[in-house]
């Protein structure tokens, strides 16, 4: 486990202190890998196997390549495969950096192109210059880009984050899909999701703790109330409710008055604030089970 925190780490400082290094995030090799899968022998749009196994294919070689340099030059070499594994997986951009870009504008045309740069997925539709859309779509970005792949990293090992990189882009990135069948893709979809579930659902946990506890869960209450599905099911949207509630409640906690939580500036710099408490409190959480392991 502190391997896993000096990994973290190190990405985590690596991706905003060498943004130039994203280039080196190229998944193109994928299209090759789905266009062999998702077209029969004939080549008619027939998938040869289930595509859905294909992040599980990538899992598995992951791992056997982690667990055969496991024992090498004392587990030096597998350190420095999962370092690699979890930089490659990271982002692909610096959610920080986007949302600079956005906040350091100089006029309102700008901002708004810098802003679409917030998108979780970049060829959905444009992206409103408004408070909650912009916390929204931050805090899905943070998911996708760093929670959702640290968390499988942590409980999976450079194999978990790869498999999760590999399963969202083939089921949300139309780059990726656009070969693959409807049936396919909404068991990829489904697979997506299942992926999400555990990450999103922390992330709600500890907004409520770095944030107004008693309005995110309030709000996490009333929006599974509202949708009569409970809390145990693959609807997502929760995570956008809770982040706009946080990050109001932030807001009003703080110096500024009750209306600045519409000002899109201000609770996009608030979303910042509030997700690196998040990240932070995380990381602090691995540290917390490393130091018990190293001490039992």
């Amino acid at each position: 486990m502190a391997q896993t925190l000096l990994a973290a780490l190190l990405v985590i400082a690596g991706a905003h202190a060498l943004p130039d290094l994203a280039r080196w995030r190229d998944f193109s090799w994928l299209r090759v890998w789905l266009a062999h899968g998702a077209r029969g022998e004939d080549g008619a749009r027939r998938a040869r196997y289930p595509l859905a196994l294909l992040p599980l294919l990538l899992f598995a070689i992951c791992a056997l390549i982690q667990l055969a340099l496991h024992h090498v030059l004392f587990g030096l070499p597998a350190f420095a495969f999962g370092v690699v594994v979890l930089f490659y997986c990271w982002g692909p951009r610096d959610l920080d950096m986007d949302i600079d870009a956005v906040l350091k504008a100089p006029d309102s045309e700008r901002r708004i192109a810098a802003a679409q740069a917030l998108r979780p997925d970049p060829v959905v539709a444009t992206l409103p210059f408004q408070a909650a859309s912009l916390v929204e779509a931050t805090f899905a970005s943070a998911l996708s880009r760093m929670f959702g792949v640290l968390f499988w990293f942590v409980v999976l090992g450079p194999a978990g984050a790869l498999g999760y990189r590999v399963a969202l882009l083939i089921a949300r990135n139309t780059a990726f899909a656009s070969d693959i069948e409807p049936a396919q893709r909404a068991v990829l979809e489904r697979v997506a999701l299942i992926l999400d579930w555990a990450p999103s659902h922390l992330i709600a946990l500890t907004l409520a703790l770095v944030s107004e506890f008693d309005a995110v869960i309030r709000t996490w209450r009333d929006y599974h109330e509202t949708h009569g599905q409970g809390y145990f099911t693959l609807d997502l949207g929760f995570l956008g409710a809770l982040a706009r509630a946080g990050v109001d409640a932030d807001i009003a906690a703080g110096d500024g008055v009750a209306n600045e939580a519409g000002n899109p500036l201000i609770a996009l710099a608030d979303a910042r604030r509030v997700l690196l408490r998040i990240l932070v409190t995380w990381l602090a959480l691995i540290a917390v089970v490393a130091l018990a392991v190293l001490t039992r």
